[in-house]
């Protein structure tokens, strides 16, 4: 009669944790969708459209999205409603016109773009949104063409990568750093050339991750910038080895600075996350794609939370939980690009998911996209689903994810009860003297179970 009690116990184990589908994923919620056919695309990739960014100013969400014309300005805090407000011309213009790239600060838009010897950079001031927009700077005296910029907010640094000049000469850089002490006026503060190129960067507190295209990942330390001595910048680490390394073209940095998502653009490369707790000893924690196609290629990426944000050019608009890095899964997808060509560049540019209700993307042909951000894109609820612990096999210790678990129960593979333990104050739950093997837990709050799953020790 136990054997049969045992064996119903670990058959309801599996049962749930077959058929749970404890990583489901659902389509994105369409809310807005604009393309203007009048535009002329690029004659390169066929783009008429290219980066995508988001402000919350005065109450109103606003979205903003590249073209080869200049920059437009939508009001989407009601998506039903959406509409351009506004409209900056580019200097450049036209169907030469592949990239150009936004950040804004303190209540600036900057804006780049890598083409043209006549372009410039742009600061337009969007205090006055969603009414109006008002150009402040158009100016190519401190360089004219760059590839990509990123503002350090805690510092008012901007970071203008793969830059080109032709006032008063023609010249290029790796990246440049400018002081925006004054926004609408920024200052050289330092011209960085230790390598070759560099594609695009993500600097918290002047620490900078630089994506250098086939010279894999730099991290900087620009710290010394504004000091009185002429200090050279710190080389933290780099990274030129590590699976699926082709051309390094962007990242982003989680909440807590541990983890890097690494994205290569090369057809076929998977998406890495890597730990960067330690500039010692990164480490690639994981490697993962869209599952679409086997020439699919990411592009752009953001992290929000536990979840991370991908425009993957062909295969739209995809979304992953991160919350376990060694475990990535997709939450959330929207296939803006119908067309099955996946070795070419078309497709999701970029994404923005920092506004309060909407997830913003620009596909290179069909245009701005607005989706639903409201469940299940709850972080909360995604964790529940998810049934996650991590590092799942764990060597030590594991942590649990459900935020609204409030005991956890601990078995091992004959049904035995070998932990009970409270996670009101910690959701860490230390190995103690169990041995190595498979567990079944079950989590519980207000006396009821309300997640299943299994966790490895090592």
């Amino acid at each position: 009669m136990k054997k049969i009690i045992i064996l119903t116990f670990i058959n309801l184990f599996i049962v749930t944790l077959c058929f749970a589908q404890p990583f489901p994923s659902w389509q994105a919620g369409l809310l807005y969708n604009w393309q203007d056919t009048s535009l002329t695309p690029s004659w390169q990739y066929d783009n008429t459209y290219n980066e995508i960014w988001g402000v919350q100013i005065n109450g109103a969400e606003i979205a903003i999205i590249g073209s080869t014309t200049g920059t437009h300005f939508f009001d989407v805090t009601n998506p039903t409603t959406a509409s351009q407000v506004d409209f900056v011309a580019g200097a450049f213009t036209g169907s030469s016109v592949v990239h150009r790239d936004y950040h804004d600060y303190n209540g600036y838009l900057y804006v780049v773009c890598d083409e043209g010897n006549t372009s410039t950079l742009q600061i337009i001031d969007i205090n006055n949104l969603p009414n109006s927009v008002s150009v402040v700077y158009d100016s190519n005296v401190l360089f004219t063409k760059s590839h990509n910029i990123f503002i350090d907010t805690a510092t008012a640094k901007l970071y203008v990568c793969a830059i080109k000049h032709t006032n008063p000469i023609s010249f290029s850089s790796a990246m440049e750093v400018y002081s925006l002490a004054n926004p609408v006026s920024p200052t050289l503060l330092y011209t960085y050339n230790d390598v070759g190129h560099v594609h695009d960067a993500y600097v918290r507190n002047d620490t900078a991750y630089l994506n250098c295209g086939n010279d894999g990942l730099r991290i900087m330390d620009f710290s010394m910038l504004g000091t009185p001595l002429p200090v050279q910048p710190t080389l933290l680490a780099s990274l030129t080895a590590y699976p699926d390394a082709g051309y390094n073209h962007s990242g982003w940095l989680n909440d807590d600075g541990t983890v890097y998502a690494m994205l290569d653009e090369n057809h076929g490369f998977d998406i890495k996350l890597l730990d960067v707790s330690d500039f010692n000893n990164i480490t690639v924690l994981s490697t993962f794609n869209s599952g679409v196609d086997t020439n699919s290629m990411a592009h752009n990426a953001i992290i929000k939370d536990i979840l991370l944000f991908v425009s993957y050019y062909h295969d739209g608009l995809r979304v992953f939980n991160i919350a376990d890095p060694t475990n990535p899964f997709q939450v959330l997808y929207y296939d803006t690009y119908l067309p099955n060509n996946h070795s070419s560049y078309k497709g999701a540019w970029g994404v923005y998911p920092n506004l309060p209700s909407s997830i913003l993307i620009s596909d290179m042909q069909t245009g701005l996209y607005v989706f639903d951000s409201a469940l299940p894109l709850n972080v909360n609820n995604l964790e529940q689903i998810a049934g996650l612990v991590f590092p799942n096999p764990a060597q030590n210790q594991f942590t649990i994810s459900n935020n609204k678990a409030t005991s956890i129960l601990l078995y091992d593979i004959f049904g035995k009860r070998v932990m009970q333990k409270s996670l009101v104050n910690s959701k860490t739950i230390l190995r103690g003297n169990l041995a190595s093997g498979m567990y079944f837990y079950s989590l519980k709050t207000k006396g009821e179970i309300i997640e299943n799953g299994k966790v490895i020790f090592r």
